[in-house]
């Protein structure tokens, strides 16, 4: 079987399984992080601030193991361009924290939140603007707040910060392509998104300046959710799959219980997730939900989405519940604990193993992978041990298998007319300022001589140059 046949087949198993279908065994899709820089012989340090060794450590670990999928680079936050915006809540290997430990979030105090408390105003206007008026002068070294001077650095930083990101960006196809050239992998997930609540808990207000806003300002809050809704949602379906094979990455951080009480999960967090999950299964787009934490609590209202729009990521609930719950609906992925990766014996981790295969994945629908992101704590003969039990033991004697076909897992017949019948964020407000646009080309017509020739040219230019300017921001905000 040549590389691109060994592709295809893993496309095929690992898209059954986000089908909730039975594949002819039990796919793969470790989401390695520092393990690849443990694996392949780099340091933290070098595949955190150099991303074409992060590139090399996620395909040579990948090409080893063999798994169905992997992550181009799931330590993703590349510390070169935090280093060049100035990014104040990092801390990069090698400065200020050990080289042989991977990057961290800094949170600040909450008297030094990135937001304050009485700003909600301003976020809800025109959240866009606030990120570049009021959130990235503080997030950053660099920049200079409106009205104060313009400095080189402050210059330099979006100069730098922009190239790089593009830079960074344009590399993604090259590292995907040799995934799939050179050791016939998927690439498993595409997009970004994070729920409105968990932005502001986490790169705004806070986790506490959020928890205090609830008790003072409840009807601010769900305010800001829902301005920043159709943003979100927009960077999730601008940054998918074009293919729709596979879901939308959704990392899910605060809103669940305990970091919230029951009813600010119903009243906040809820309403304003729900919707634009729904958005995205009506346009053709799975979402992963990659539950960071227990979120068992909400299992009955992820049960009210679509059958089949989301695969649920199983972290630190229990994975044999989870599948109780919701895989009548939903596929799962996940569930073997990082510890026992970590810190078990390997014939614990083949238990455990077992164990989930038998269990959960007995009838399809399960994608094998740790709780969380793996990182160079965990045991490459653990890694080992998983990857084998899977092999020898998940393989279904009456699965599904049939020749590869393009079908993505969105566009089954059964769920075509489901999907026409969702809402999503149609018939909610327009936003003062679109989704996608920073300076939007009703105002720049005003500051314009006289329009000829063609204005629908010089429109669309306008528009997808000014495009890039919002990109950036989101996707600061977002991704790094």
């Amino acid at each position: 079987m040549n590389t691109e046949q060994l592709y295809q087949q893993r496309l095929h198993r690992y898209i059954t399984a986000l089908r909730n279908e039975k594949p002819d065994q039990v796919p793969l899709r470790p989401f390695v992080a520092e393990f690849t820089a443990q694996y392949a012989g780099y340091t933290c340090q070098e595949v955190a601030h150099d991303y074409n060794k992060a590139f090399e450590a996620a395909l040579v670990t990948a090409r080893d193991f063999g798994w169905e999928a992997v992550v181009p680079n799931m330590v993703y936050v590349w510390t070169g361009l935090a280093q060049a915006v100035g990014l104040r809540y990092y801390g990069i290997p090698g400065i200020g924290i050990p080289h042989t430990t991977g990057f961290n979030y800094i949170e600040p105090p909450e008297e030094q939140a990135w937001m304050r408390a009485d700003e909600y105003d301003a976020l809800i206007a025109d959240p866009t603007a606030f990120l570049y008026n009021v959130w990235l002068p503080r997030v950053s070294t660099e920049v200079s707040p409106p009205g104060a001077p313009a400095t080189y650095r402050h210059n330099l930083s979006f100069v730098k910060g922009a190239m790089a990101m593009l830079s960074y960006f344009y590399a993604f196809g090259p590292a995907i392509a040799r995934l799939r050239t050179e050791s016939g992998t998927v690439s498993a997930i595409a997009g970004i998104f994070k729920a409105p609540f968990d932005i502001l808990a986490d790169k705004l207000r806070g986790y506490v300046g959020l928890t205090m806003d609830m008790h003072t300002q409840p009807q601010k809050v769900l305010q800001a959710c829902e301005a920043l809704m159709p943003h979100l949602c927009h960077v999730g379906l601008t940054t998918a799959d074009p293919a729709r094979q596979v879901p939308i990455g959704f990392w899910m951080h605060r809103g669940c219980v305990p970091f919230i009480n029951p009813r600010t999960f119903a009243s906040h967090n809820w309403p304003t997730l729900r919707p634009i999950i729904e958005e995205f299964w009506r346009q053709g787009h799975q979402t992963l939900f990659y539950a960071e934490g227990k979120w068992h609590h909400h299992f009955d209202a992820f049960r009210e989405l679509p059958d089949r729009s989301i695969v649920f990521h199983c972290d630190q609930d229990d994975v044999f519940l989870a599948h109780r719950k919701l895989h009548d609906k939903f596929a799962l992925s996940g569930g073997i604990p990082n510890a026992l990766l970590s810190y078990g014996q390997p014939e614990e981790v083949r238990a455990f193993c077992r164990r989930v295969i038998s269990e959960v994945a007995r009838d399809g629908g399960y994608i094998m992978d740790a709780g969380a992101i793996m990182q160079n704590d965990t045991r490459v003969e653990n890694i080992r041990v998983m990857t084998d039990t899977a092999r020898q033991y998940g393989v279904y004697s009456a699965g599904s298998y049939s020749p590869p076909t393009a079908t993505p897992p969105c566009d089954l017949p059964s769920s075509v007319a489901d999907r026409q019948q969702l809402t999503g964020l149609q018939g909610r407000p327009a936003p003062h300022v679109r989704p996608g646009v920073c300076f939007p080309w009703e105002e720049r017509l005003k500051d314009l001589p006289e329009i000829t020739g063609s204005p629908e040219l010089i429109r669309r230019v306008w528009e997808d140059i000014d495009a890039f300017g919002n990109m950036y921001i989101w996707q600061l905000l977002l991704s790094f």
